[in-house]
């Protein structure tokens, strides 16, 4: 999907790849790997805005992605006002899971200022996010509650990638990218916006799995319908919080 970010050669979705699902190495331990020159590795992971921005020199030379490609995500947490497995976001309190994700977001820099309703958007969030998972909790096996949920991801200390979303779940083999609006009806502009940093979200997460965005209108009900992206041929789902589990459904298939 692209939205018009900035797109990266193959090589360097290669190497960024490779240094995801690897715990530290070296450059010619990425060059032998990807069969590829080792002046051009060294030229990519010293100016590729790819690696400059998501990835780190150890001392011991060694390279590192700011989020690794495995489970558990490691990394997620630095960047989220609240990250953990759906199992921990339900067993929290109310009182608890909030003080948390405030905590987080003075953590990474998320402004706190309330004067627009941004803590009662909070706990619609995570109003509509416990009703998921209870609609879930009758469709399928209770695998769901080992899922990654992020609350509020910033990932913006980069000049050229900047990664919002208010709230990220991964599942097996799907990454999605919940936009959350306090309207009942989808405005194109908030579409444009649910979409925009889906392909960083592929670039992060690897080819194993699919990012998935998905408008959730907490002001609507029994809506799930498919709406364009600005002026394109592609489609992403929009939804209220009660029809929330058939953007899960459409891509996971768990009630066919």
């Amino acid at each position: 999907m692209s939205v018009g970010l900035p797109s990266f050669s193959p090589e360097e979705k290669a190497v960024y790849s490779m240094i995801s699902v690897n715990d530290g190495l070296m450059a010619k331990e990425i060059a032998s790997g990807l069969s590829m020159d080792r002046k051009q590795v060294n030229h990519l992971l010293f100016s590729s805005p790819l690696m400059h921005e998501l990835c780190f020199q150890d001392n011991d030379y060694r390279w590192h992605a700011l989020i690794r490609q495995a489970q558990v995500h490691e990394g997620l947490y630095e960047f989220s006002g609240w990250y953990g497995t759906v199992r921990e976001f339900l067993d929290a309190s109310e009182d608890e899971w909030l003080s948390s994700l405030q905590d987080g977001c003075r953590r990474i820099g998320r402004n706190l200022n309330d004067q627009r309703g941004l803590i009662h958007s909070f706990l619609d969030c995570r109003s509509v996010m416990c009703s998921l998972f209870h609609d879930l909790s009758g469709m399928m096996d209770s695998s769901y509650l080992d899922w990654e949920i992020a609350f509020e991801l910033r990932l913006n200390r980069a000049r050229m990638i900047r990664i919002y979303a208010d709230v990220l779940v991964i599942a097996p083999g799907h990454v999605f990218s919940l936009e959350f609006k306090m309207k009942n009806k989808p405005e194109p502009d908030e579409v444009l916006q649910a979409a925009k940093y889906i392909p960083y979200l592929e670039l992060i997460f690897g080819p194993s799995y699919e990012a998935v965005p998905a408008l959730v209108l907490t002001s609507a009900s029994d809506l799930f319908e498919f709406v364009p992206i600005g002026n394109t041929d592609m489609v992403l789902p929009a939804a209220s919080g009660d029809m929330l589990f058939n953007v899960f459904n459409e891509y996971m298939g768990f009630l066919s």
